[in-house]
């Protein structure tokens, strides 16, 4: 297989940037999309050119780093599908494919196709901890969890912080991912002592890093590669108005305005 590729370049974060074509050729249709970009770059090495930069890790699916913009589409076109999972047989031979970075003003551009997106780490950070040991596994089992929270709380847990859904987003908003990892914990008994506080605090520190707001397009569902429900976020909104009525309470000595 052949394809024309349109990869957008940029130096720097200071950099305009801007998209360079590259044809690739005899490309297998087994081959990752990574592996192709793999390709790609021999080339241009053996040609004495950049390569282009690009993130990657596991090539599993499971850490998320390989987020790429593939035709308009975070991860590309296959639905649940991380771009390291994504097969060049998803393609068209002869295609003409656009590979972008991740766009949101909190995610800078480091260089070609990678961006910082330390802003998602920032946010967990701001979740701090939680303070109940539950000890080793079988203790932990001895706590009584009804199965609908358990299995909410691990499909939850099943996000892998790509920033796919800040990308899909017309807003750019991590509201999907902040949801996820308060639900996760909220969802749980070991979560709860600490939930009010979290929840709190991650939400401000979502907003204090320049993300956008969430106005229900569903883009962020549609294009999460580990298919993460957008129930999140509603259960995160009222995780959210919950706390900030019990800190109203308290400040007003048990009655609210």
């Amino acid at each position: 297989m052949k394809f024309t590729l349109k990869i957008w370049r940029q130096k720097n974060a200071d950099d305009k940037g801007r998209l360079v074509s590259y044809m690739v050729d005899d490309i297998s249709p087994d081959s990752s999309f990574l592996e192709m970009l793999d390709q790609l770059n021999q080339q241009l090495i053996s040609r004495g050119e950049e390569p282009v930069a690009f993130d990657h890790d596991c090539r599993e699916g499971i850490c998320g780093a390989c987020g790429l913009y593939i035709n308009g589409r975070p991860h590309g076109p296959l639905k649940g599908t991380t771009t390291c999972q994504l097969h060049m047989r998803a393609f068209r031979n002869g295609e003409m494919i656009y590979i972008e970075p991740w766009r949101s003003g909190a995610f800078p551009v480091v260089r070609d196709l990678i961006v910082d997106r330390s802003a998602l780490d920032t946010i967990i950070q701001a979740g701090g901890y939680i303070s109940v040991n539950s000890g080793g596994v079988p203790d932990a089992n001895t706590i009584p969890v009804p199965k609908p929270n358990a299995d909410s709380a691990f499909d939850a847990a099943a996000c892998i912080g790509c920033g796919a859904c800040v990308a899909a987003c017309p807003n750019a908003s991590p509201m999907l991912f902040v949801g996820a990892k308060i639900s996760h914990l909220a969802l749980l008994p070991q979560g709860r002592i600490e939930a009010t506080r979290r929840v709190q605090q991650m939400v401000a520190e979502m907003d204090a890093l320049g993300f956008g707001f969430c106005s229900n397009t569903y883009a962020c569902q549609a294009e999460c590669p580990k298919e993460i429900s957008i129930a999140n976020i509603a259960r995160m909104n009222r995780e959210f108005l919950a706390a900030k009525l019990a800190a109203e309470k308290e400040q007003t000595g048990g009655f609210t305005i």
